[in-house]
């Protein structure tokens, strides 16, 4: 893997943001980069109990909202879904996604959603827990199965879908069946548009989100547009725009700054802050292997991303978004200091690029070992 890093800003202040009852810190050597000193520790991470309810009084909550399914990933890229020869069984779901990326990177998560009384729907409640997040959210349908999508890799590694629900089990979610005690625990409540498109789930949402505000949770909006799930293009803008107003965190790729400008040019600075709404706190547009860049009130600017051989860019976003919600939910005053965003999505640009050197979105999510040797390689 060819590992280049753009910038040498990155601060092991980072790592000690994390939750400190999960993990010890040993200094050993010093690593220096363009003038800057890198203490070089031993990272343990304190495993959580097996039961699916790894948060603590000390672990910030992060809940996550939305769908979960099955991905099948060609074993082939560059190849249309007929000629592919194989395909990979990957669980994904933006909203699962990213709670798993932030219990890999040693955060406290959980997940709110439905998936099918079927094998599917089970094997996914299983792998949350097996990843340590809290799974006590999920509820089961016995009469639709959970969500499937054939997902196409193109030889540059970006992806096209084929969405199999009709309906499946996440979009019939009531909002009698939410787990309300669960929603009020949550520091940071992050969900996606997905679940915006259908009744009941649509309901189900706002009334999820509503219940996470009044309780004081920050709220974490990434559209994640699926066009081919939406009646149409109007449809999905009017409905991503819907709850736009009440997001505190927004993330959108540059595509997405497109489409909901109506074509008008995403890297233009002017453009994007016609995205900014009074009350947003942070607003991210990442840029794939470029990077990203951050607008807030007082300031915007770009950090860099890293280089990598992509192999399949499935969930690299939601790795991204794992990095800096996993970071926000220990310190929200990051978001008050440039130096310190800059440094906290500089880690969350090393989560999404190590994503992208695997097949299928959660079995790619990096470790926070994984994010932190990366970075020592790149500056050592």
């Amino acid at each position: 893997m060819a590992l280049t890093l753009h910038s040498t800003a990155f601060c092991l202040g980072t790592f000690a943001s994390l939750p400190r009852n999960s993990l010890t810190f040993r200094q050993r050597t010093t690593v220096r980069a363009s003038g800057f000193s890198f203490p070089r520790f031993n990272v343990k991470g304190k495993a959580f109990p097996g039961d699916g309810l790894p948060q603590t009084e000390e672990s910030p909550l992060v809940v996550c909202f939305g769908e979960m399914l099955i991905d099948f990933v060609p074993t082939t890229s560059g190849i249309s879904l007929a000629e592919a020869p194989a395909f990979k069984k990957a669980p994904g779901g933006a909203p699962a996604n990213v709670a798993v990326g932030i219990a890999r990177l040693g955060g406290s998560s959980a997940f709110i959603g439905k998936v099918g009384e079927d094998e599917f729907g089970y094997m996914l409640a299983d792998i949350l827990k097996e990843n340590n997040v809290n799974n006590q959210g999920i509820r089961f349908d016995p009469g639709a199965r959970t969500a499937l999508a054939f997902v196409t890799l193109r030889s540059d590694g970006e992806r096209e879908f084929m969405f199999y629900r009709n309906p499946s089990a996440d979009m019939l979610l009531q909002e009698s069946e939410l787990d309300f005690n669960l929603i009020k625990k949550a520091k940071i409540f992050h969900y996606g548009s997905i679940s915006l498109i259908t009744e009941p789930c649509k309901s189900a949402h706002i009334a999820a989100a509503k219940a996470a505000k009044d309780a004081g949770a920050v709220l974490s909006y990434d559209p994640n547009l699926r066009l081919p799930l939406w009646p149409s293009a109007d449809s999905a803008r009017e409905g991503i725009f819907s709850i736009w107003e009440s997001a505190d965190i927004i993330k959108i790729s540059e595509e997405e700054v497109s489409f909901l400008t109506k074509g008008e040019d995403p890297y233009d600075d002017t453009v994007v802050r016609k995205l900014y709404h009074p009350n947003l706190k942070l607003l991210l547009v990442t840029e794939g292997p470029d990077g990203c860049r951050y607008y807030t009130k007082e300031y915007s600017g770009r950090v860099k991303g890293i280089k990598v051989d992509a192999i399949d860019t499935t969930g690299a976003g939601d790795a991204f978004v794992a990095g800096i919600l996993s970071q926000l939910s220990i310190d929200l005053s990051i978001l008050e200091n440039e130096d310190k965003l800059r440094e906290a999505l500089m880690f969350a640009n090393s989560c999404g690029a190590l994503t992208v050197t695997e097949r299928g979105a959660i079995p790619a999510l990096p470790t926070r070992d994984a994010v932190f040797n990366a970075m020592l390689k790149c500056v050592a």
